[in-house]
């Protein structure tokens, strides 16, 4: 990479003065003794990394749980009985906090790389050499080259330009280049679009531009989730439940039963441990962790795992033109030859020469250069003329071929002629235009550019992204609106919305012009989708204004003026590409700069969350039936002491509520869990759930219970047969919440509920199992008992089910149809 001392712009005076009044020498460079002082007093560029959260907070976070904390009393309680086997669901502990750590860590160890290898190293003169330094070791007054495509890293005053143009579009959103000459301010997060020079720094550290905002945004905030929200409510209730039904079930099992000690702790914590949606937690961990994975191999790495909810809950995305939208770079449209010019073939001939030879081409080159590959066979230039913003044209002779010049229309033609007019006419639609022309004087020539004939209007437009219209389809088709918000001027934005096809595209608003109030700039939004010259801080306004409307808002971005935005938007989209600023404040970043990836991310949001709120009638179902088991038991024990009748023992050992799960909950519910759903996200989940949990659960309870009764009365029974006749009752309810919560059905579903039942069979069927876990159906009175009373449980079930579908108003039907899986079309293979 070349670096220039010298610019042909203008180079400052080669020594400055900095704040104190001590010299540096421009050329030279600071000293070792400078530096060494200026570190001495704090001057240096040491900015805090914060690539993302740290591990100690990671751990913490998913360690430290409501849940883990239940768990863990009712498991140092298992154990202090002796009974380890009964302890199983204490493995349930390690199994919740590992997945969320392990997931965390990883797109943590992601970004930490991702941040090291996309940090520039400028080069900075000490002593008269030039020398590559990491950011961290740049001091106050340092003077640093540029060259093309260098980042800056700290703000400054340029010292030395020749041709240098800065592009700020990751600060202002910007497309164009700027031009800066010597004395002119330079911001760190900006790059050097063309040419080279040299700056000195003058803030460094926390003063810098971007370290500024980065620095606003860096208090590392957890996504919000409705669903864990929810839960931990269920979890909140529950735990003020625990208590006097634990309190309640010891009383019954110690003095109403006569039990010792480890006997009653056992039966305490068989009531306790169903109460507690433990795999509901775990459930929903593995199922954001395989939502992460397969979305990591698109490319799409997911910081917090419940960012993957709140994208399924997304009904507005505001994305940036460049980037997104756009590539960066533009594309030859078409030329427009003036009346009298050369033949077409020379005036291609001229421009692929001029961009073959062109040291240093800018975006409007290269895409000229890229479309007109042909070689023009004319050779090296015979002079040339580099453009610059100042002068606004650039030029090549080319000896007998001629002298040619290319620029803008506005400064190299006539502002009467019919060519200006249709140059005017063509740039107001949002569209790039040069102006080729001929001239009579060799560029390098004092009076140049001379007399110019002429001869095409070069038209560019911006590289559309090839899957940008699909993208936004899908969006459409999904009722997901999407605002085009950018720092271009919105002519150029609304022209590229308006050819995508994005509804209001064609009515592009300038922010300049938007209210300042939240509520009108809201009913702006409400009905407008596409915005240019947006400042960063308007950015920011506009996503508290959709939010303030109920608007779930993702934004992308991957300039260092999205973050504050990113920050606020309910979920943060970054590209890899962008700053590190944007990937650590964002929730979700997308490796292969896509936006196209957006909409998988979004429907593998919708799978989870539909199938985490479908397993958790399970998870619910089981809890509500333990309550209510849990008491009515406690509450007989109590009744037993005041009426004088025999006291109920709780009829199932740990091992018993474990099995119960195993087939109702457990492996259905992982499988469930995994399955296609694209039912966008709503809100009220815990509501929603417990119309179903709520009333299932009651009679699970309320039967199990008749049914323990009505064989505890049978005094031939065994304890195991008593236990065995309530578990056969709860077992086939809960197996009938299951087929309704699998509902509407296809081939797979069924063949789940099928295994399901055969698992069941073999447990009771096998001498094994049946010793193991305790379990005595051998007495055909009391099976038979059990059967019926669970027959007229699952009946209670599905009239609850059809009832409630009623009261509600929700349609329901028992097997799927091709309309169940509405929005797929090009995107059915995000579910594969």
């Amino acid at each position: 990479m070349a670096h220039e001392h010298i610019g042909s712009e203008g180079t400052a005076t080669s020594i400055a003065t900095d704040g104190d009044g001590d010299a540096v020498d421009v050329v030279r460079g600071l000293t070792a003794d400078q530096v060494a002082s200026r570190i001495a007093s704090g001057q240096t560029n040491d900015v805090p990394d914060r690539a993302s959260r740290s591990v100690k907070d990671i751990v913490r976070g998913n360690v430290f749980t409501r849940i883990n904390a239940i768990l863990l009393v009712l498991l140092v309680i298992v154990l202090a009985t002796g009974s380890v086997i009964d302890g199983m669901f204490g493995l349930l502990i390690i199994a919740n906090s590992g997945i969320g750590i392990i997931q965390e860590i990883r797109a943590k160890k992601t970004l930490d790389a991702l941040a090291i290898v996309s940090q520039a190293k400028p080069m900075v003169r000490r002593d008269g050499i030039a020398v590559a330094l990491a950011p961290k070791d740049v001091v106050l007054d340092d003077i640093i080259e540029l060259g093309s495509g260098d980042q800056i890293v700290v703000d400054g005053e340029v010292v030395s330009s020749s041709a240098l143009e800065v592009d700020e579009s990751l600060l202002t959103g910007e497309a164009d280049p700027v031009h800066k000459i010597v004395g002119e301010s330079i911001l760190s997060g900006s790059f050097v679009a063309a040419g080279s020079g040299a700056y000195r720094a003058t803030k460094v550290g926390g003063d810098a531009y971007a370290a500024k905002l980065a620095e606003e945004a860096s208090k590392f905030t957890l996504v919000h989730s409705e669903l864990r929200s929810g839960i931990d409510r269920i979890l909140k209730f529950i735990t003020y439940l625990m208590i006097p039904a634990g309190a309640l079930i010891i009383y019954n099992q110690l003095f109403s039963s006569g039990e010792s000690l480890g006997p009653a702790l056992n039966g305490m914590v068989a009531a306790l441990v169903p109460m507690v949606p433990e795999g509901l937690v775990l459930m929903t961990s593995i199922a954001f962790a395989v939502g992460v994975i397969r979305l990591g191999k698109r490319q799409c790495l997911v910081q917090e795992l419940p960012a993957i909810e709140g994208l399924a809950r997304v009904d507005v995305v505001c994305a940036d033109k460049t980037g997104t939208l756009t590539e960066n770079g533009m594309r030859l449209s078409e030329l427009k030859l003036a009346d009298g010019s050369a033949d077409e073939s020379v005036i291609k001939a001229a421009l692929a020469a001029m961009a073959a030879s062109d040291p240093r081409p800018n975006a409007s080159v290269l895409a000229i250069r890229e479309s007109l590959t042909d070689d023009a066979g004319w050779g090296e230039a015979t002079s040339v003329a580099p453009f610059s913003s100042a002068k606004k044209w650039s030029g090549q002779s080319y000896g007998v071929h001629g002298n040619w010049v290319l620029g803008a229309p506005d400064v190299l033609l006539d502002p009467s002629s019919e060519m200006a007019r249709l140059a005017e006419e063509v740039g107001s639609s949002g569209l790039r235009v040069l102006m080729l022309g001929s001239s009579n004087l060799p560029v390098d020539d004092s009076d140049a550019p001379g007399v110019v004939t002429p001869e095409a209007l070069v038209v560019l437009e911006q590289k559309v992204r090839p899957d940008a219209q699909e993208t936004l389809e899908y969006f459409a088709s999904q009722r997901v609106a999407v605002k085009v918000i950018s720092g271009d001027n919105a002519v150029s934005v609304g022209a590229v919305a308006g050819s995508l096809g994005l509804e209001g595209g064609d009515r592009p608003i300038d922010a300049r012009e938007l209210p300042s109030d939240q509520e009108k700039l809201a009913d702006v939004l409400d009905g407008a989708t596409t915005f240019g010259r947006v400042r960063p801080d308007q950015k920011r306004e506009m996503v508290a204004a959709l939010q303030s409307r109920g608007h779930t808002v993702a934004m992308t971005g991957d300039g260092v003026n999205d973050v504050l935005a990113l920050k606020d938007a309910d979920i943060g989209v970054s590209m890899g590409s962008g700053s590190p600023a944007t990937r650590a404040v964002a929730q979700i970043v997308l490796l292969d700069n896509k936006f196209a990836t957006l909409p998988y991310v979004v429907a593998e949001g919708r799978r989870v969350i539909g199938n985490i709120e479908r397993v958790s009638n399970l998870f619910l179902t089981k809890t509500v039936y333990s309550v209510v088991l849990a008491f009515l038991i406690g509450i007989t024990g109590v009744l037993s002491k005041m009426l004088d009748f025999e006291p109920l023992s709780y009829p199932f050992l740990p091992r018993h509520v474990t099995i119960a799960a195993w087939f109702t909950i457990g492996i259905p519910a992982f499988i469930l869990s995994l399955a296609p759903n694209n039912e966008r996200a709503r809100s009220g989940f815990v509501p929603r759930v417990m119309r179903l949990a709520l009333p299932s659960g009651i009679i699970i309870g309320v039967t199990t219970f008749i049914a323990y009764v009505l064989a505890h009365r049978n005094h031939d029974l065994t304890p195991e047969q008593e236990g065995t006749t309530a578990l056969i009752t709860l077992i086939m309810i809960a197996l009938w919440v299951l087929a309704v919560v699998a509902r509407p059905y296809v081939w797979w579903k069924l063949v789940l509920i099928g295994g399901s039942v055969a698992g069941y069979l073999i447990l009771f069927a096998l001498p094994f199992t049946r010793e193991f876990f305790k379990l005595d159906p051998s007495n055909v009175a009391a099976t038979t008992l059990a059967i019926t009373l669970g027959a007229v449980g699952v009946v209670l079930v599905e009239v609850s089910w059809w009832v409630s579908a009623r009261l509600h108003g929700e349609k329901r039907k028992l097997f799927t149809t091709p309309d169940d899986l509405p929005g797929e079309h090009h995107h059915a293979e995000a579910q594969k």
